[in-house]
């Protein structure tokens, strides 16, 4: 089988990894790929958002399923292209990564299907935000309404952050993303994420995580598009899951089919738990990074039976078959992330790394310069193992991470904290 893969981050290479050990795969091509998956097939440097440069590409290898990374093409279309097209495609259409790709469109599914959700308002104009803002509660959490890769989310605790907020928004720091925002209720308790594999109405569950937004530890400093991530979450007990699912996901995903826009692929679902009630706080309509990252070393290669079962729309009777073995990723930033970095830097020891038991490491933002490996972005690599306990995959990690040469970067020392303590 020739499968096509779009997009070239952490996530790109992990679902690479995976895939490219299934004995189905015959030929893997990714586009545009990075250095690490470029040790698994062959890379091609287009624009995974450009319809027509992918179908163009997918016709020229014959691709018989082609799995989209990233929100940015299904933003564009590129999903209904390639079905137009006549090929297999793993990823949502355009109308249905609204899910995603409009916040003020996530939360009207929401309040249609009835699930529980932060309450909230949407503002096309500085100055109505500003008005309801003086009348709001704080804390509140400031959000541009469209793709802001995963950085356009503010959670304002005094009333000047939130004020802060609503002007680098509306100023443009976002583009168009920014041009409308949405000021919500700051929900309590605790995060984590639900991933589901969805065709029209039917669902399965394939894994948990938690994230680590947050740049420093405990939790601390600025948002950030993730520090690292474990699986599974012990938060997502079976009770919590079966409620997430019947009050939450169901429901969402009737109203699309309802609507003319049935969702098909992976569907993210982060949630903010408390009492072991769950309420949404976005939906993502695409694998989470870093998360996939841990949830690839459970899956393994059976993961592509995962995507073909969805992609042809067999999801009714199949179930993942492979065991929840804890892991965790690592991501290692460049210093100055998620403001400016110095790109360009050598990076070694990473063959090293990954002699350790259960470590791979994947390729997130590095670029290959004069035959070496350098930093090409701000999270460049992440540093994954699995462990018989979450404790023995985070000092795999971490052992794996003190290998790499490359003092520019940086890391969080406490992955995986809320559930070791």
């Amino acid at each position: 089988m020739i499968i096509l893969i779009l997009g070239g981050g952490g996530r790109e290479h992990a679902l690479a990894w995976a895939i490219h050990q299934h004995p189905a795969c015959t030929r893997l091509v990714c586009a545009p790929g990075n250095p690490g998956m470029a040790a698994l097939g062959d890379c091609v440097p287009i624009d995974a958002s450009d319809a027509d440069a992918v179908c163009a590409l997918a016709q020229e290898i014959a691709a018989e399923l082609v799995v989209i990374g990233p929100e940015a093409p299904l933003a564009s279309g590129v999903s209904d292209a390639l079905r137009a097209a006549g090929f297999l495609v793993f990823g949502p259409s355009r109308a249905a990564s609204m899910l995603e790709s409009s916040k003020t469109f996530a939360k009207q599914i929401c309040n249609a299907a009835g699930a529980p959700t932060a309450r909230w308002a949407q503002f096309d104009s500085l100055a109505t935000a500003r008005a309801h803002l003086a009348k709001a509660d704080v804390p509140l959490v400031v959000k541009a309404d469209g793709l802001a890769a995963g950085k356009g989310v503010v959670v304002a605790q005094t009333r000047a952050e939130a004020e802060a907020a609503l002007s680098d928004m509306f100023s443009g720091r976002f583009g168009d993303a920014g041009a409308t925002v949405v000021l919500e209720e700051m929900l309590t308790g605790e995060e984590a994420s639900l991933f589901v594999l969805a065709h029209g109405a039917d669902a399965v569950v394939i894994g948990t995580a938690q994230d680590h937004k947050r740049l420093s530890e405990g939790d601390r400093g600025p948002n950030t598009g993730g520090m690292g991530a474990y699986a599974p979450a012990p938060l997502m007990t079976p009770a919590v899951t079966a409620r997430a699912m019947d009050e939450i996901v169901r429901p969402c995903l009737a109203e699309m089919v309802a609507r003319g826009t049935p969702y098909s692929g992976v569907l993210y679902v982060g949630l903010m738990i408390e009492d072991g009630a769950p309420h949404l706080i976005e939906f993502n309509a695409r694998f989470g990074d870093p998360e996939t990252q841990a949830l690839v070393l459970q899956a393994g290669p059976a993961l592509l039976d995962a995507l073909l079962a969805c992609a042809r729309g067999a999801l009714d009777g199949w179930r993942p078959a492979w065991p929840l073995q804890p892991a965790l990723c690592v991501v290692l930033a460049a210093r100055g992330y998620p403001d400016a970095y110095e790109p360009g830097e050598a990076i070694g020891g990473l063959d090293d790394a990954q002699t350790i038991d259960g470590v791979t490491v994947f390729h997130a933002g590095t670029a290959r310069n004069d035959g070496h490996i350098v930093s090409a972005g701000g999270r460049v690599l992440n540093v994954c193992a699995r462990g018989a306990t979450l404790a023995e995959a985070a000092a795999r990690a971490y052992r794996a991470v003190d290998l790499i040469d490359w003092p520019g970067g940086v890391c969080r020392r406490d992955i995986g904290w809320r559930a070791l303590k």
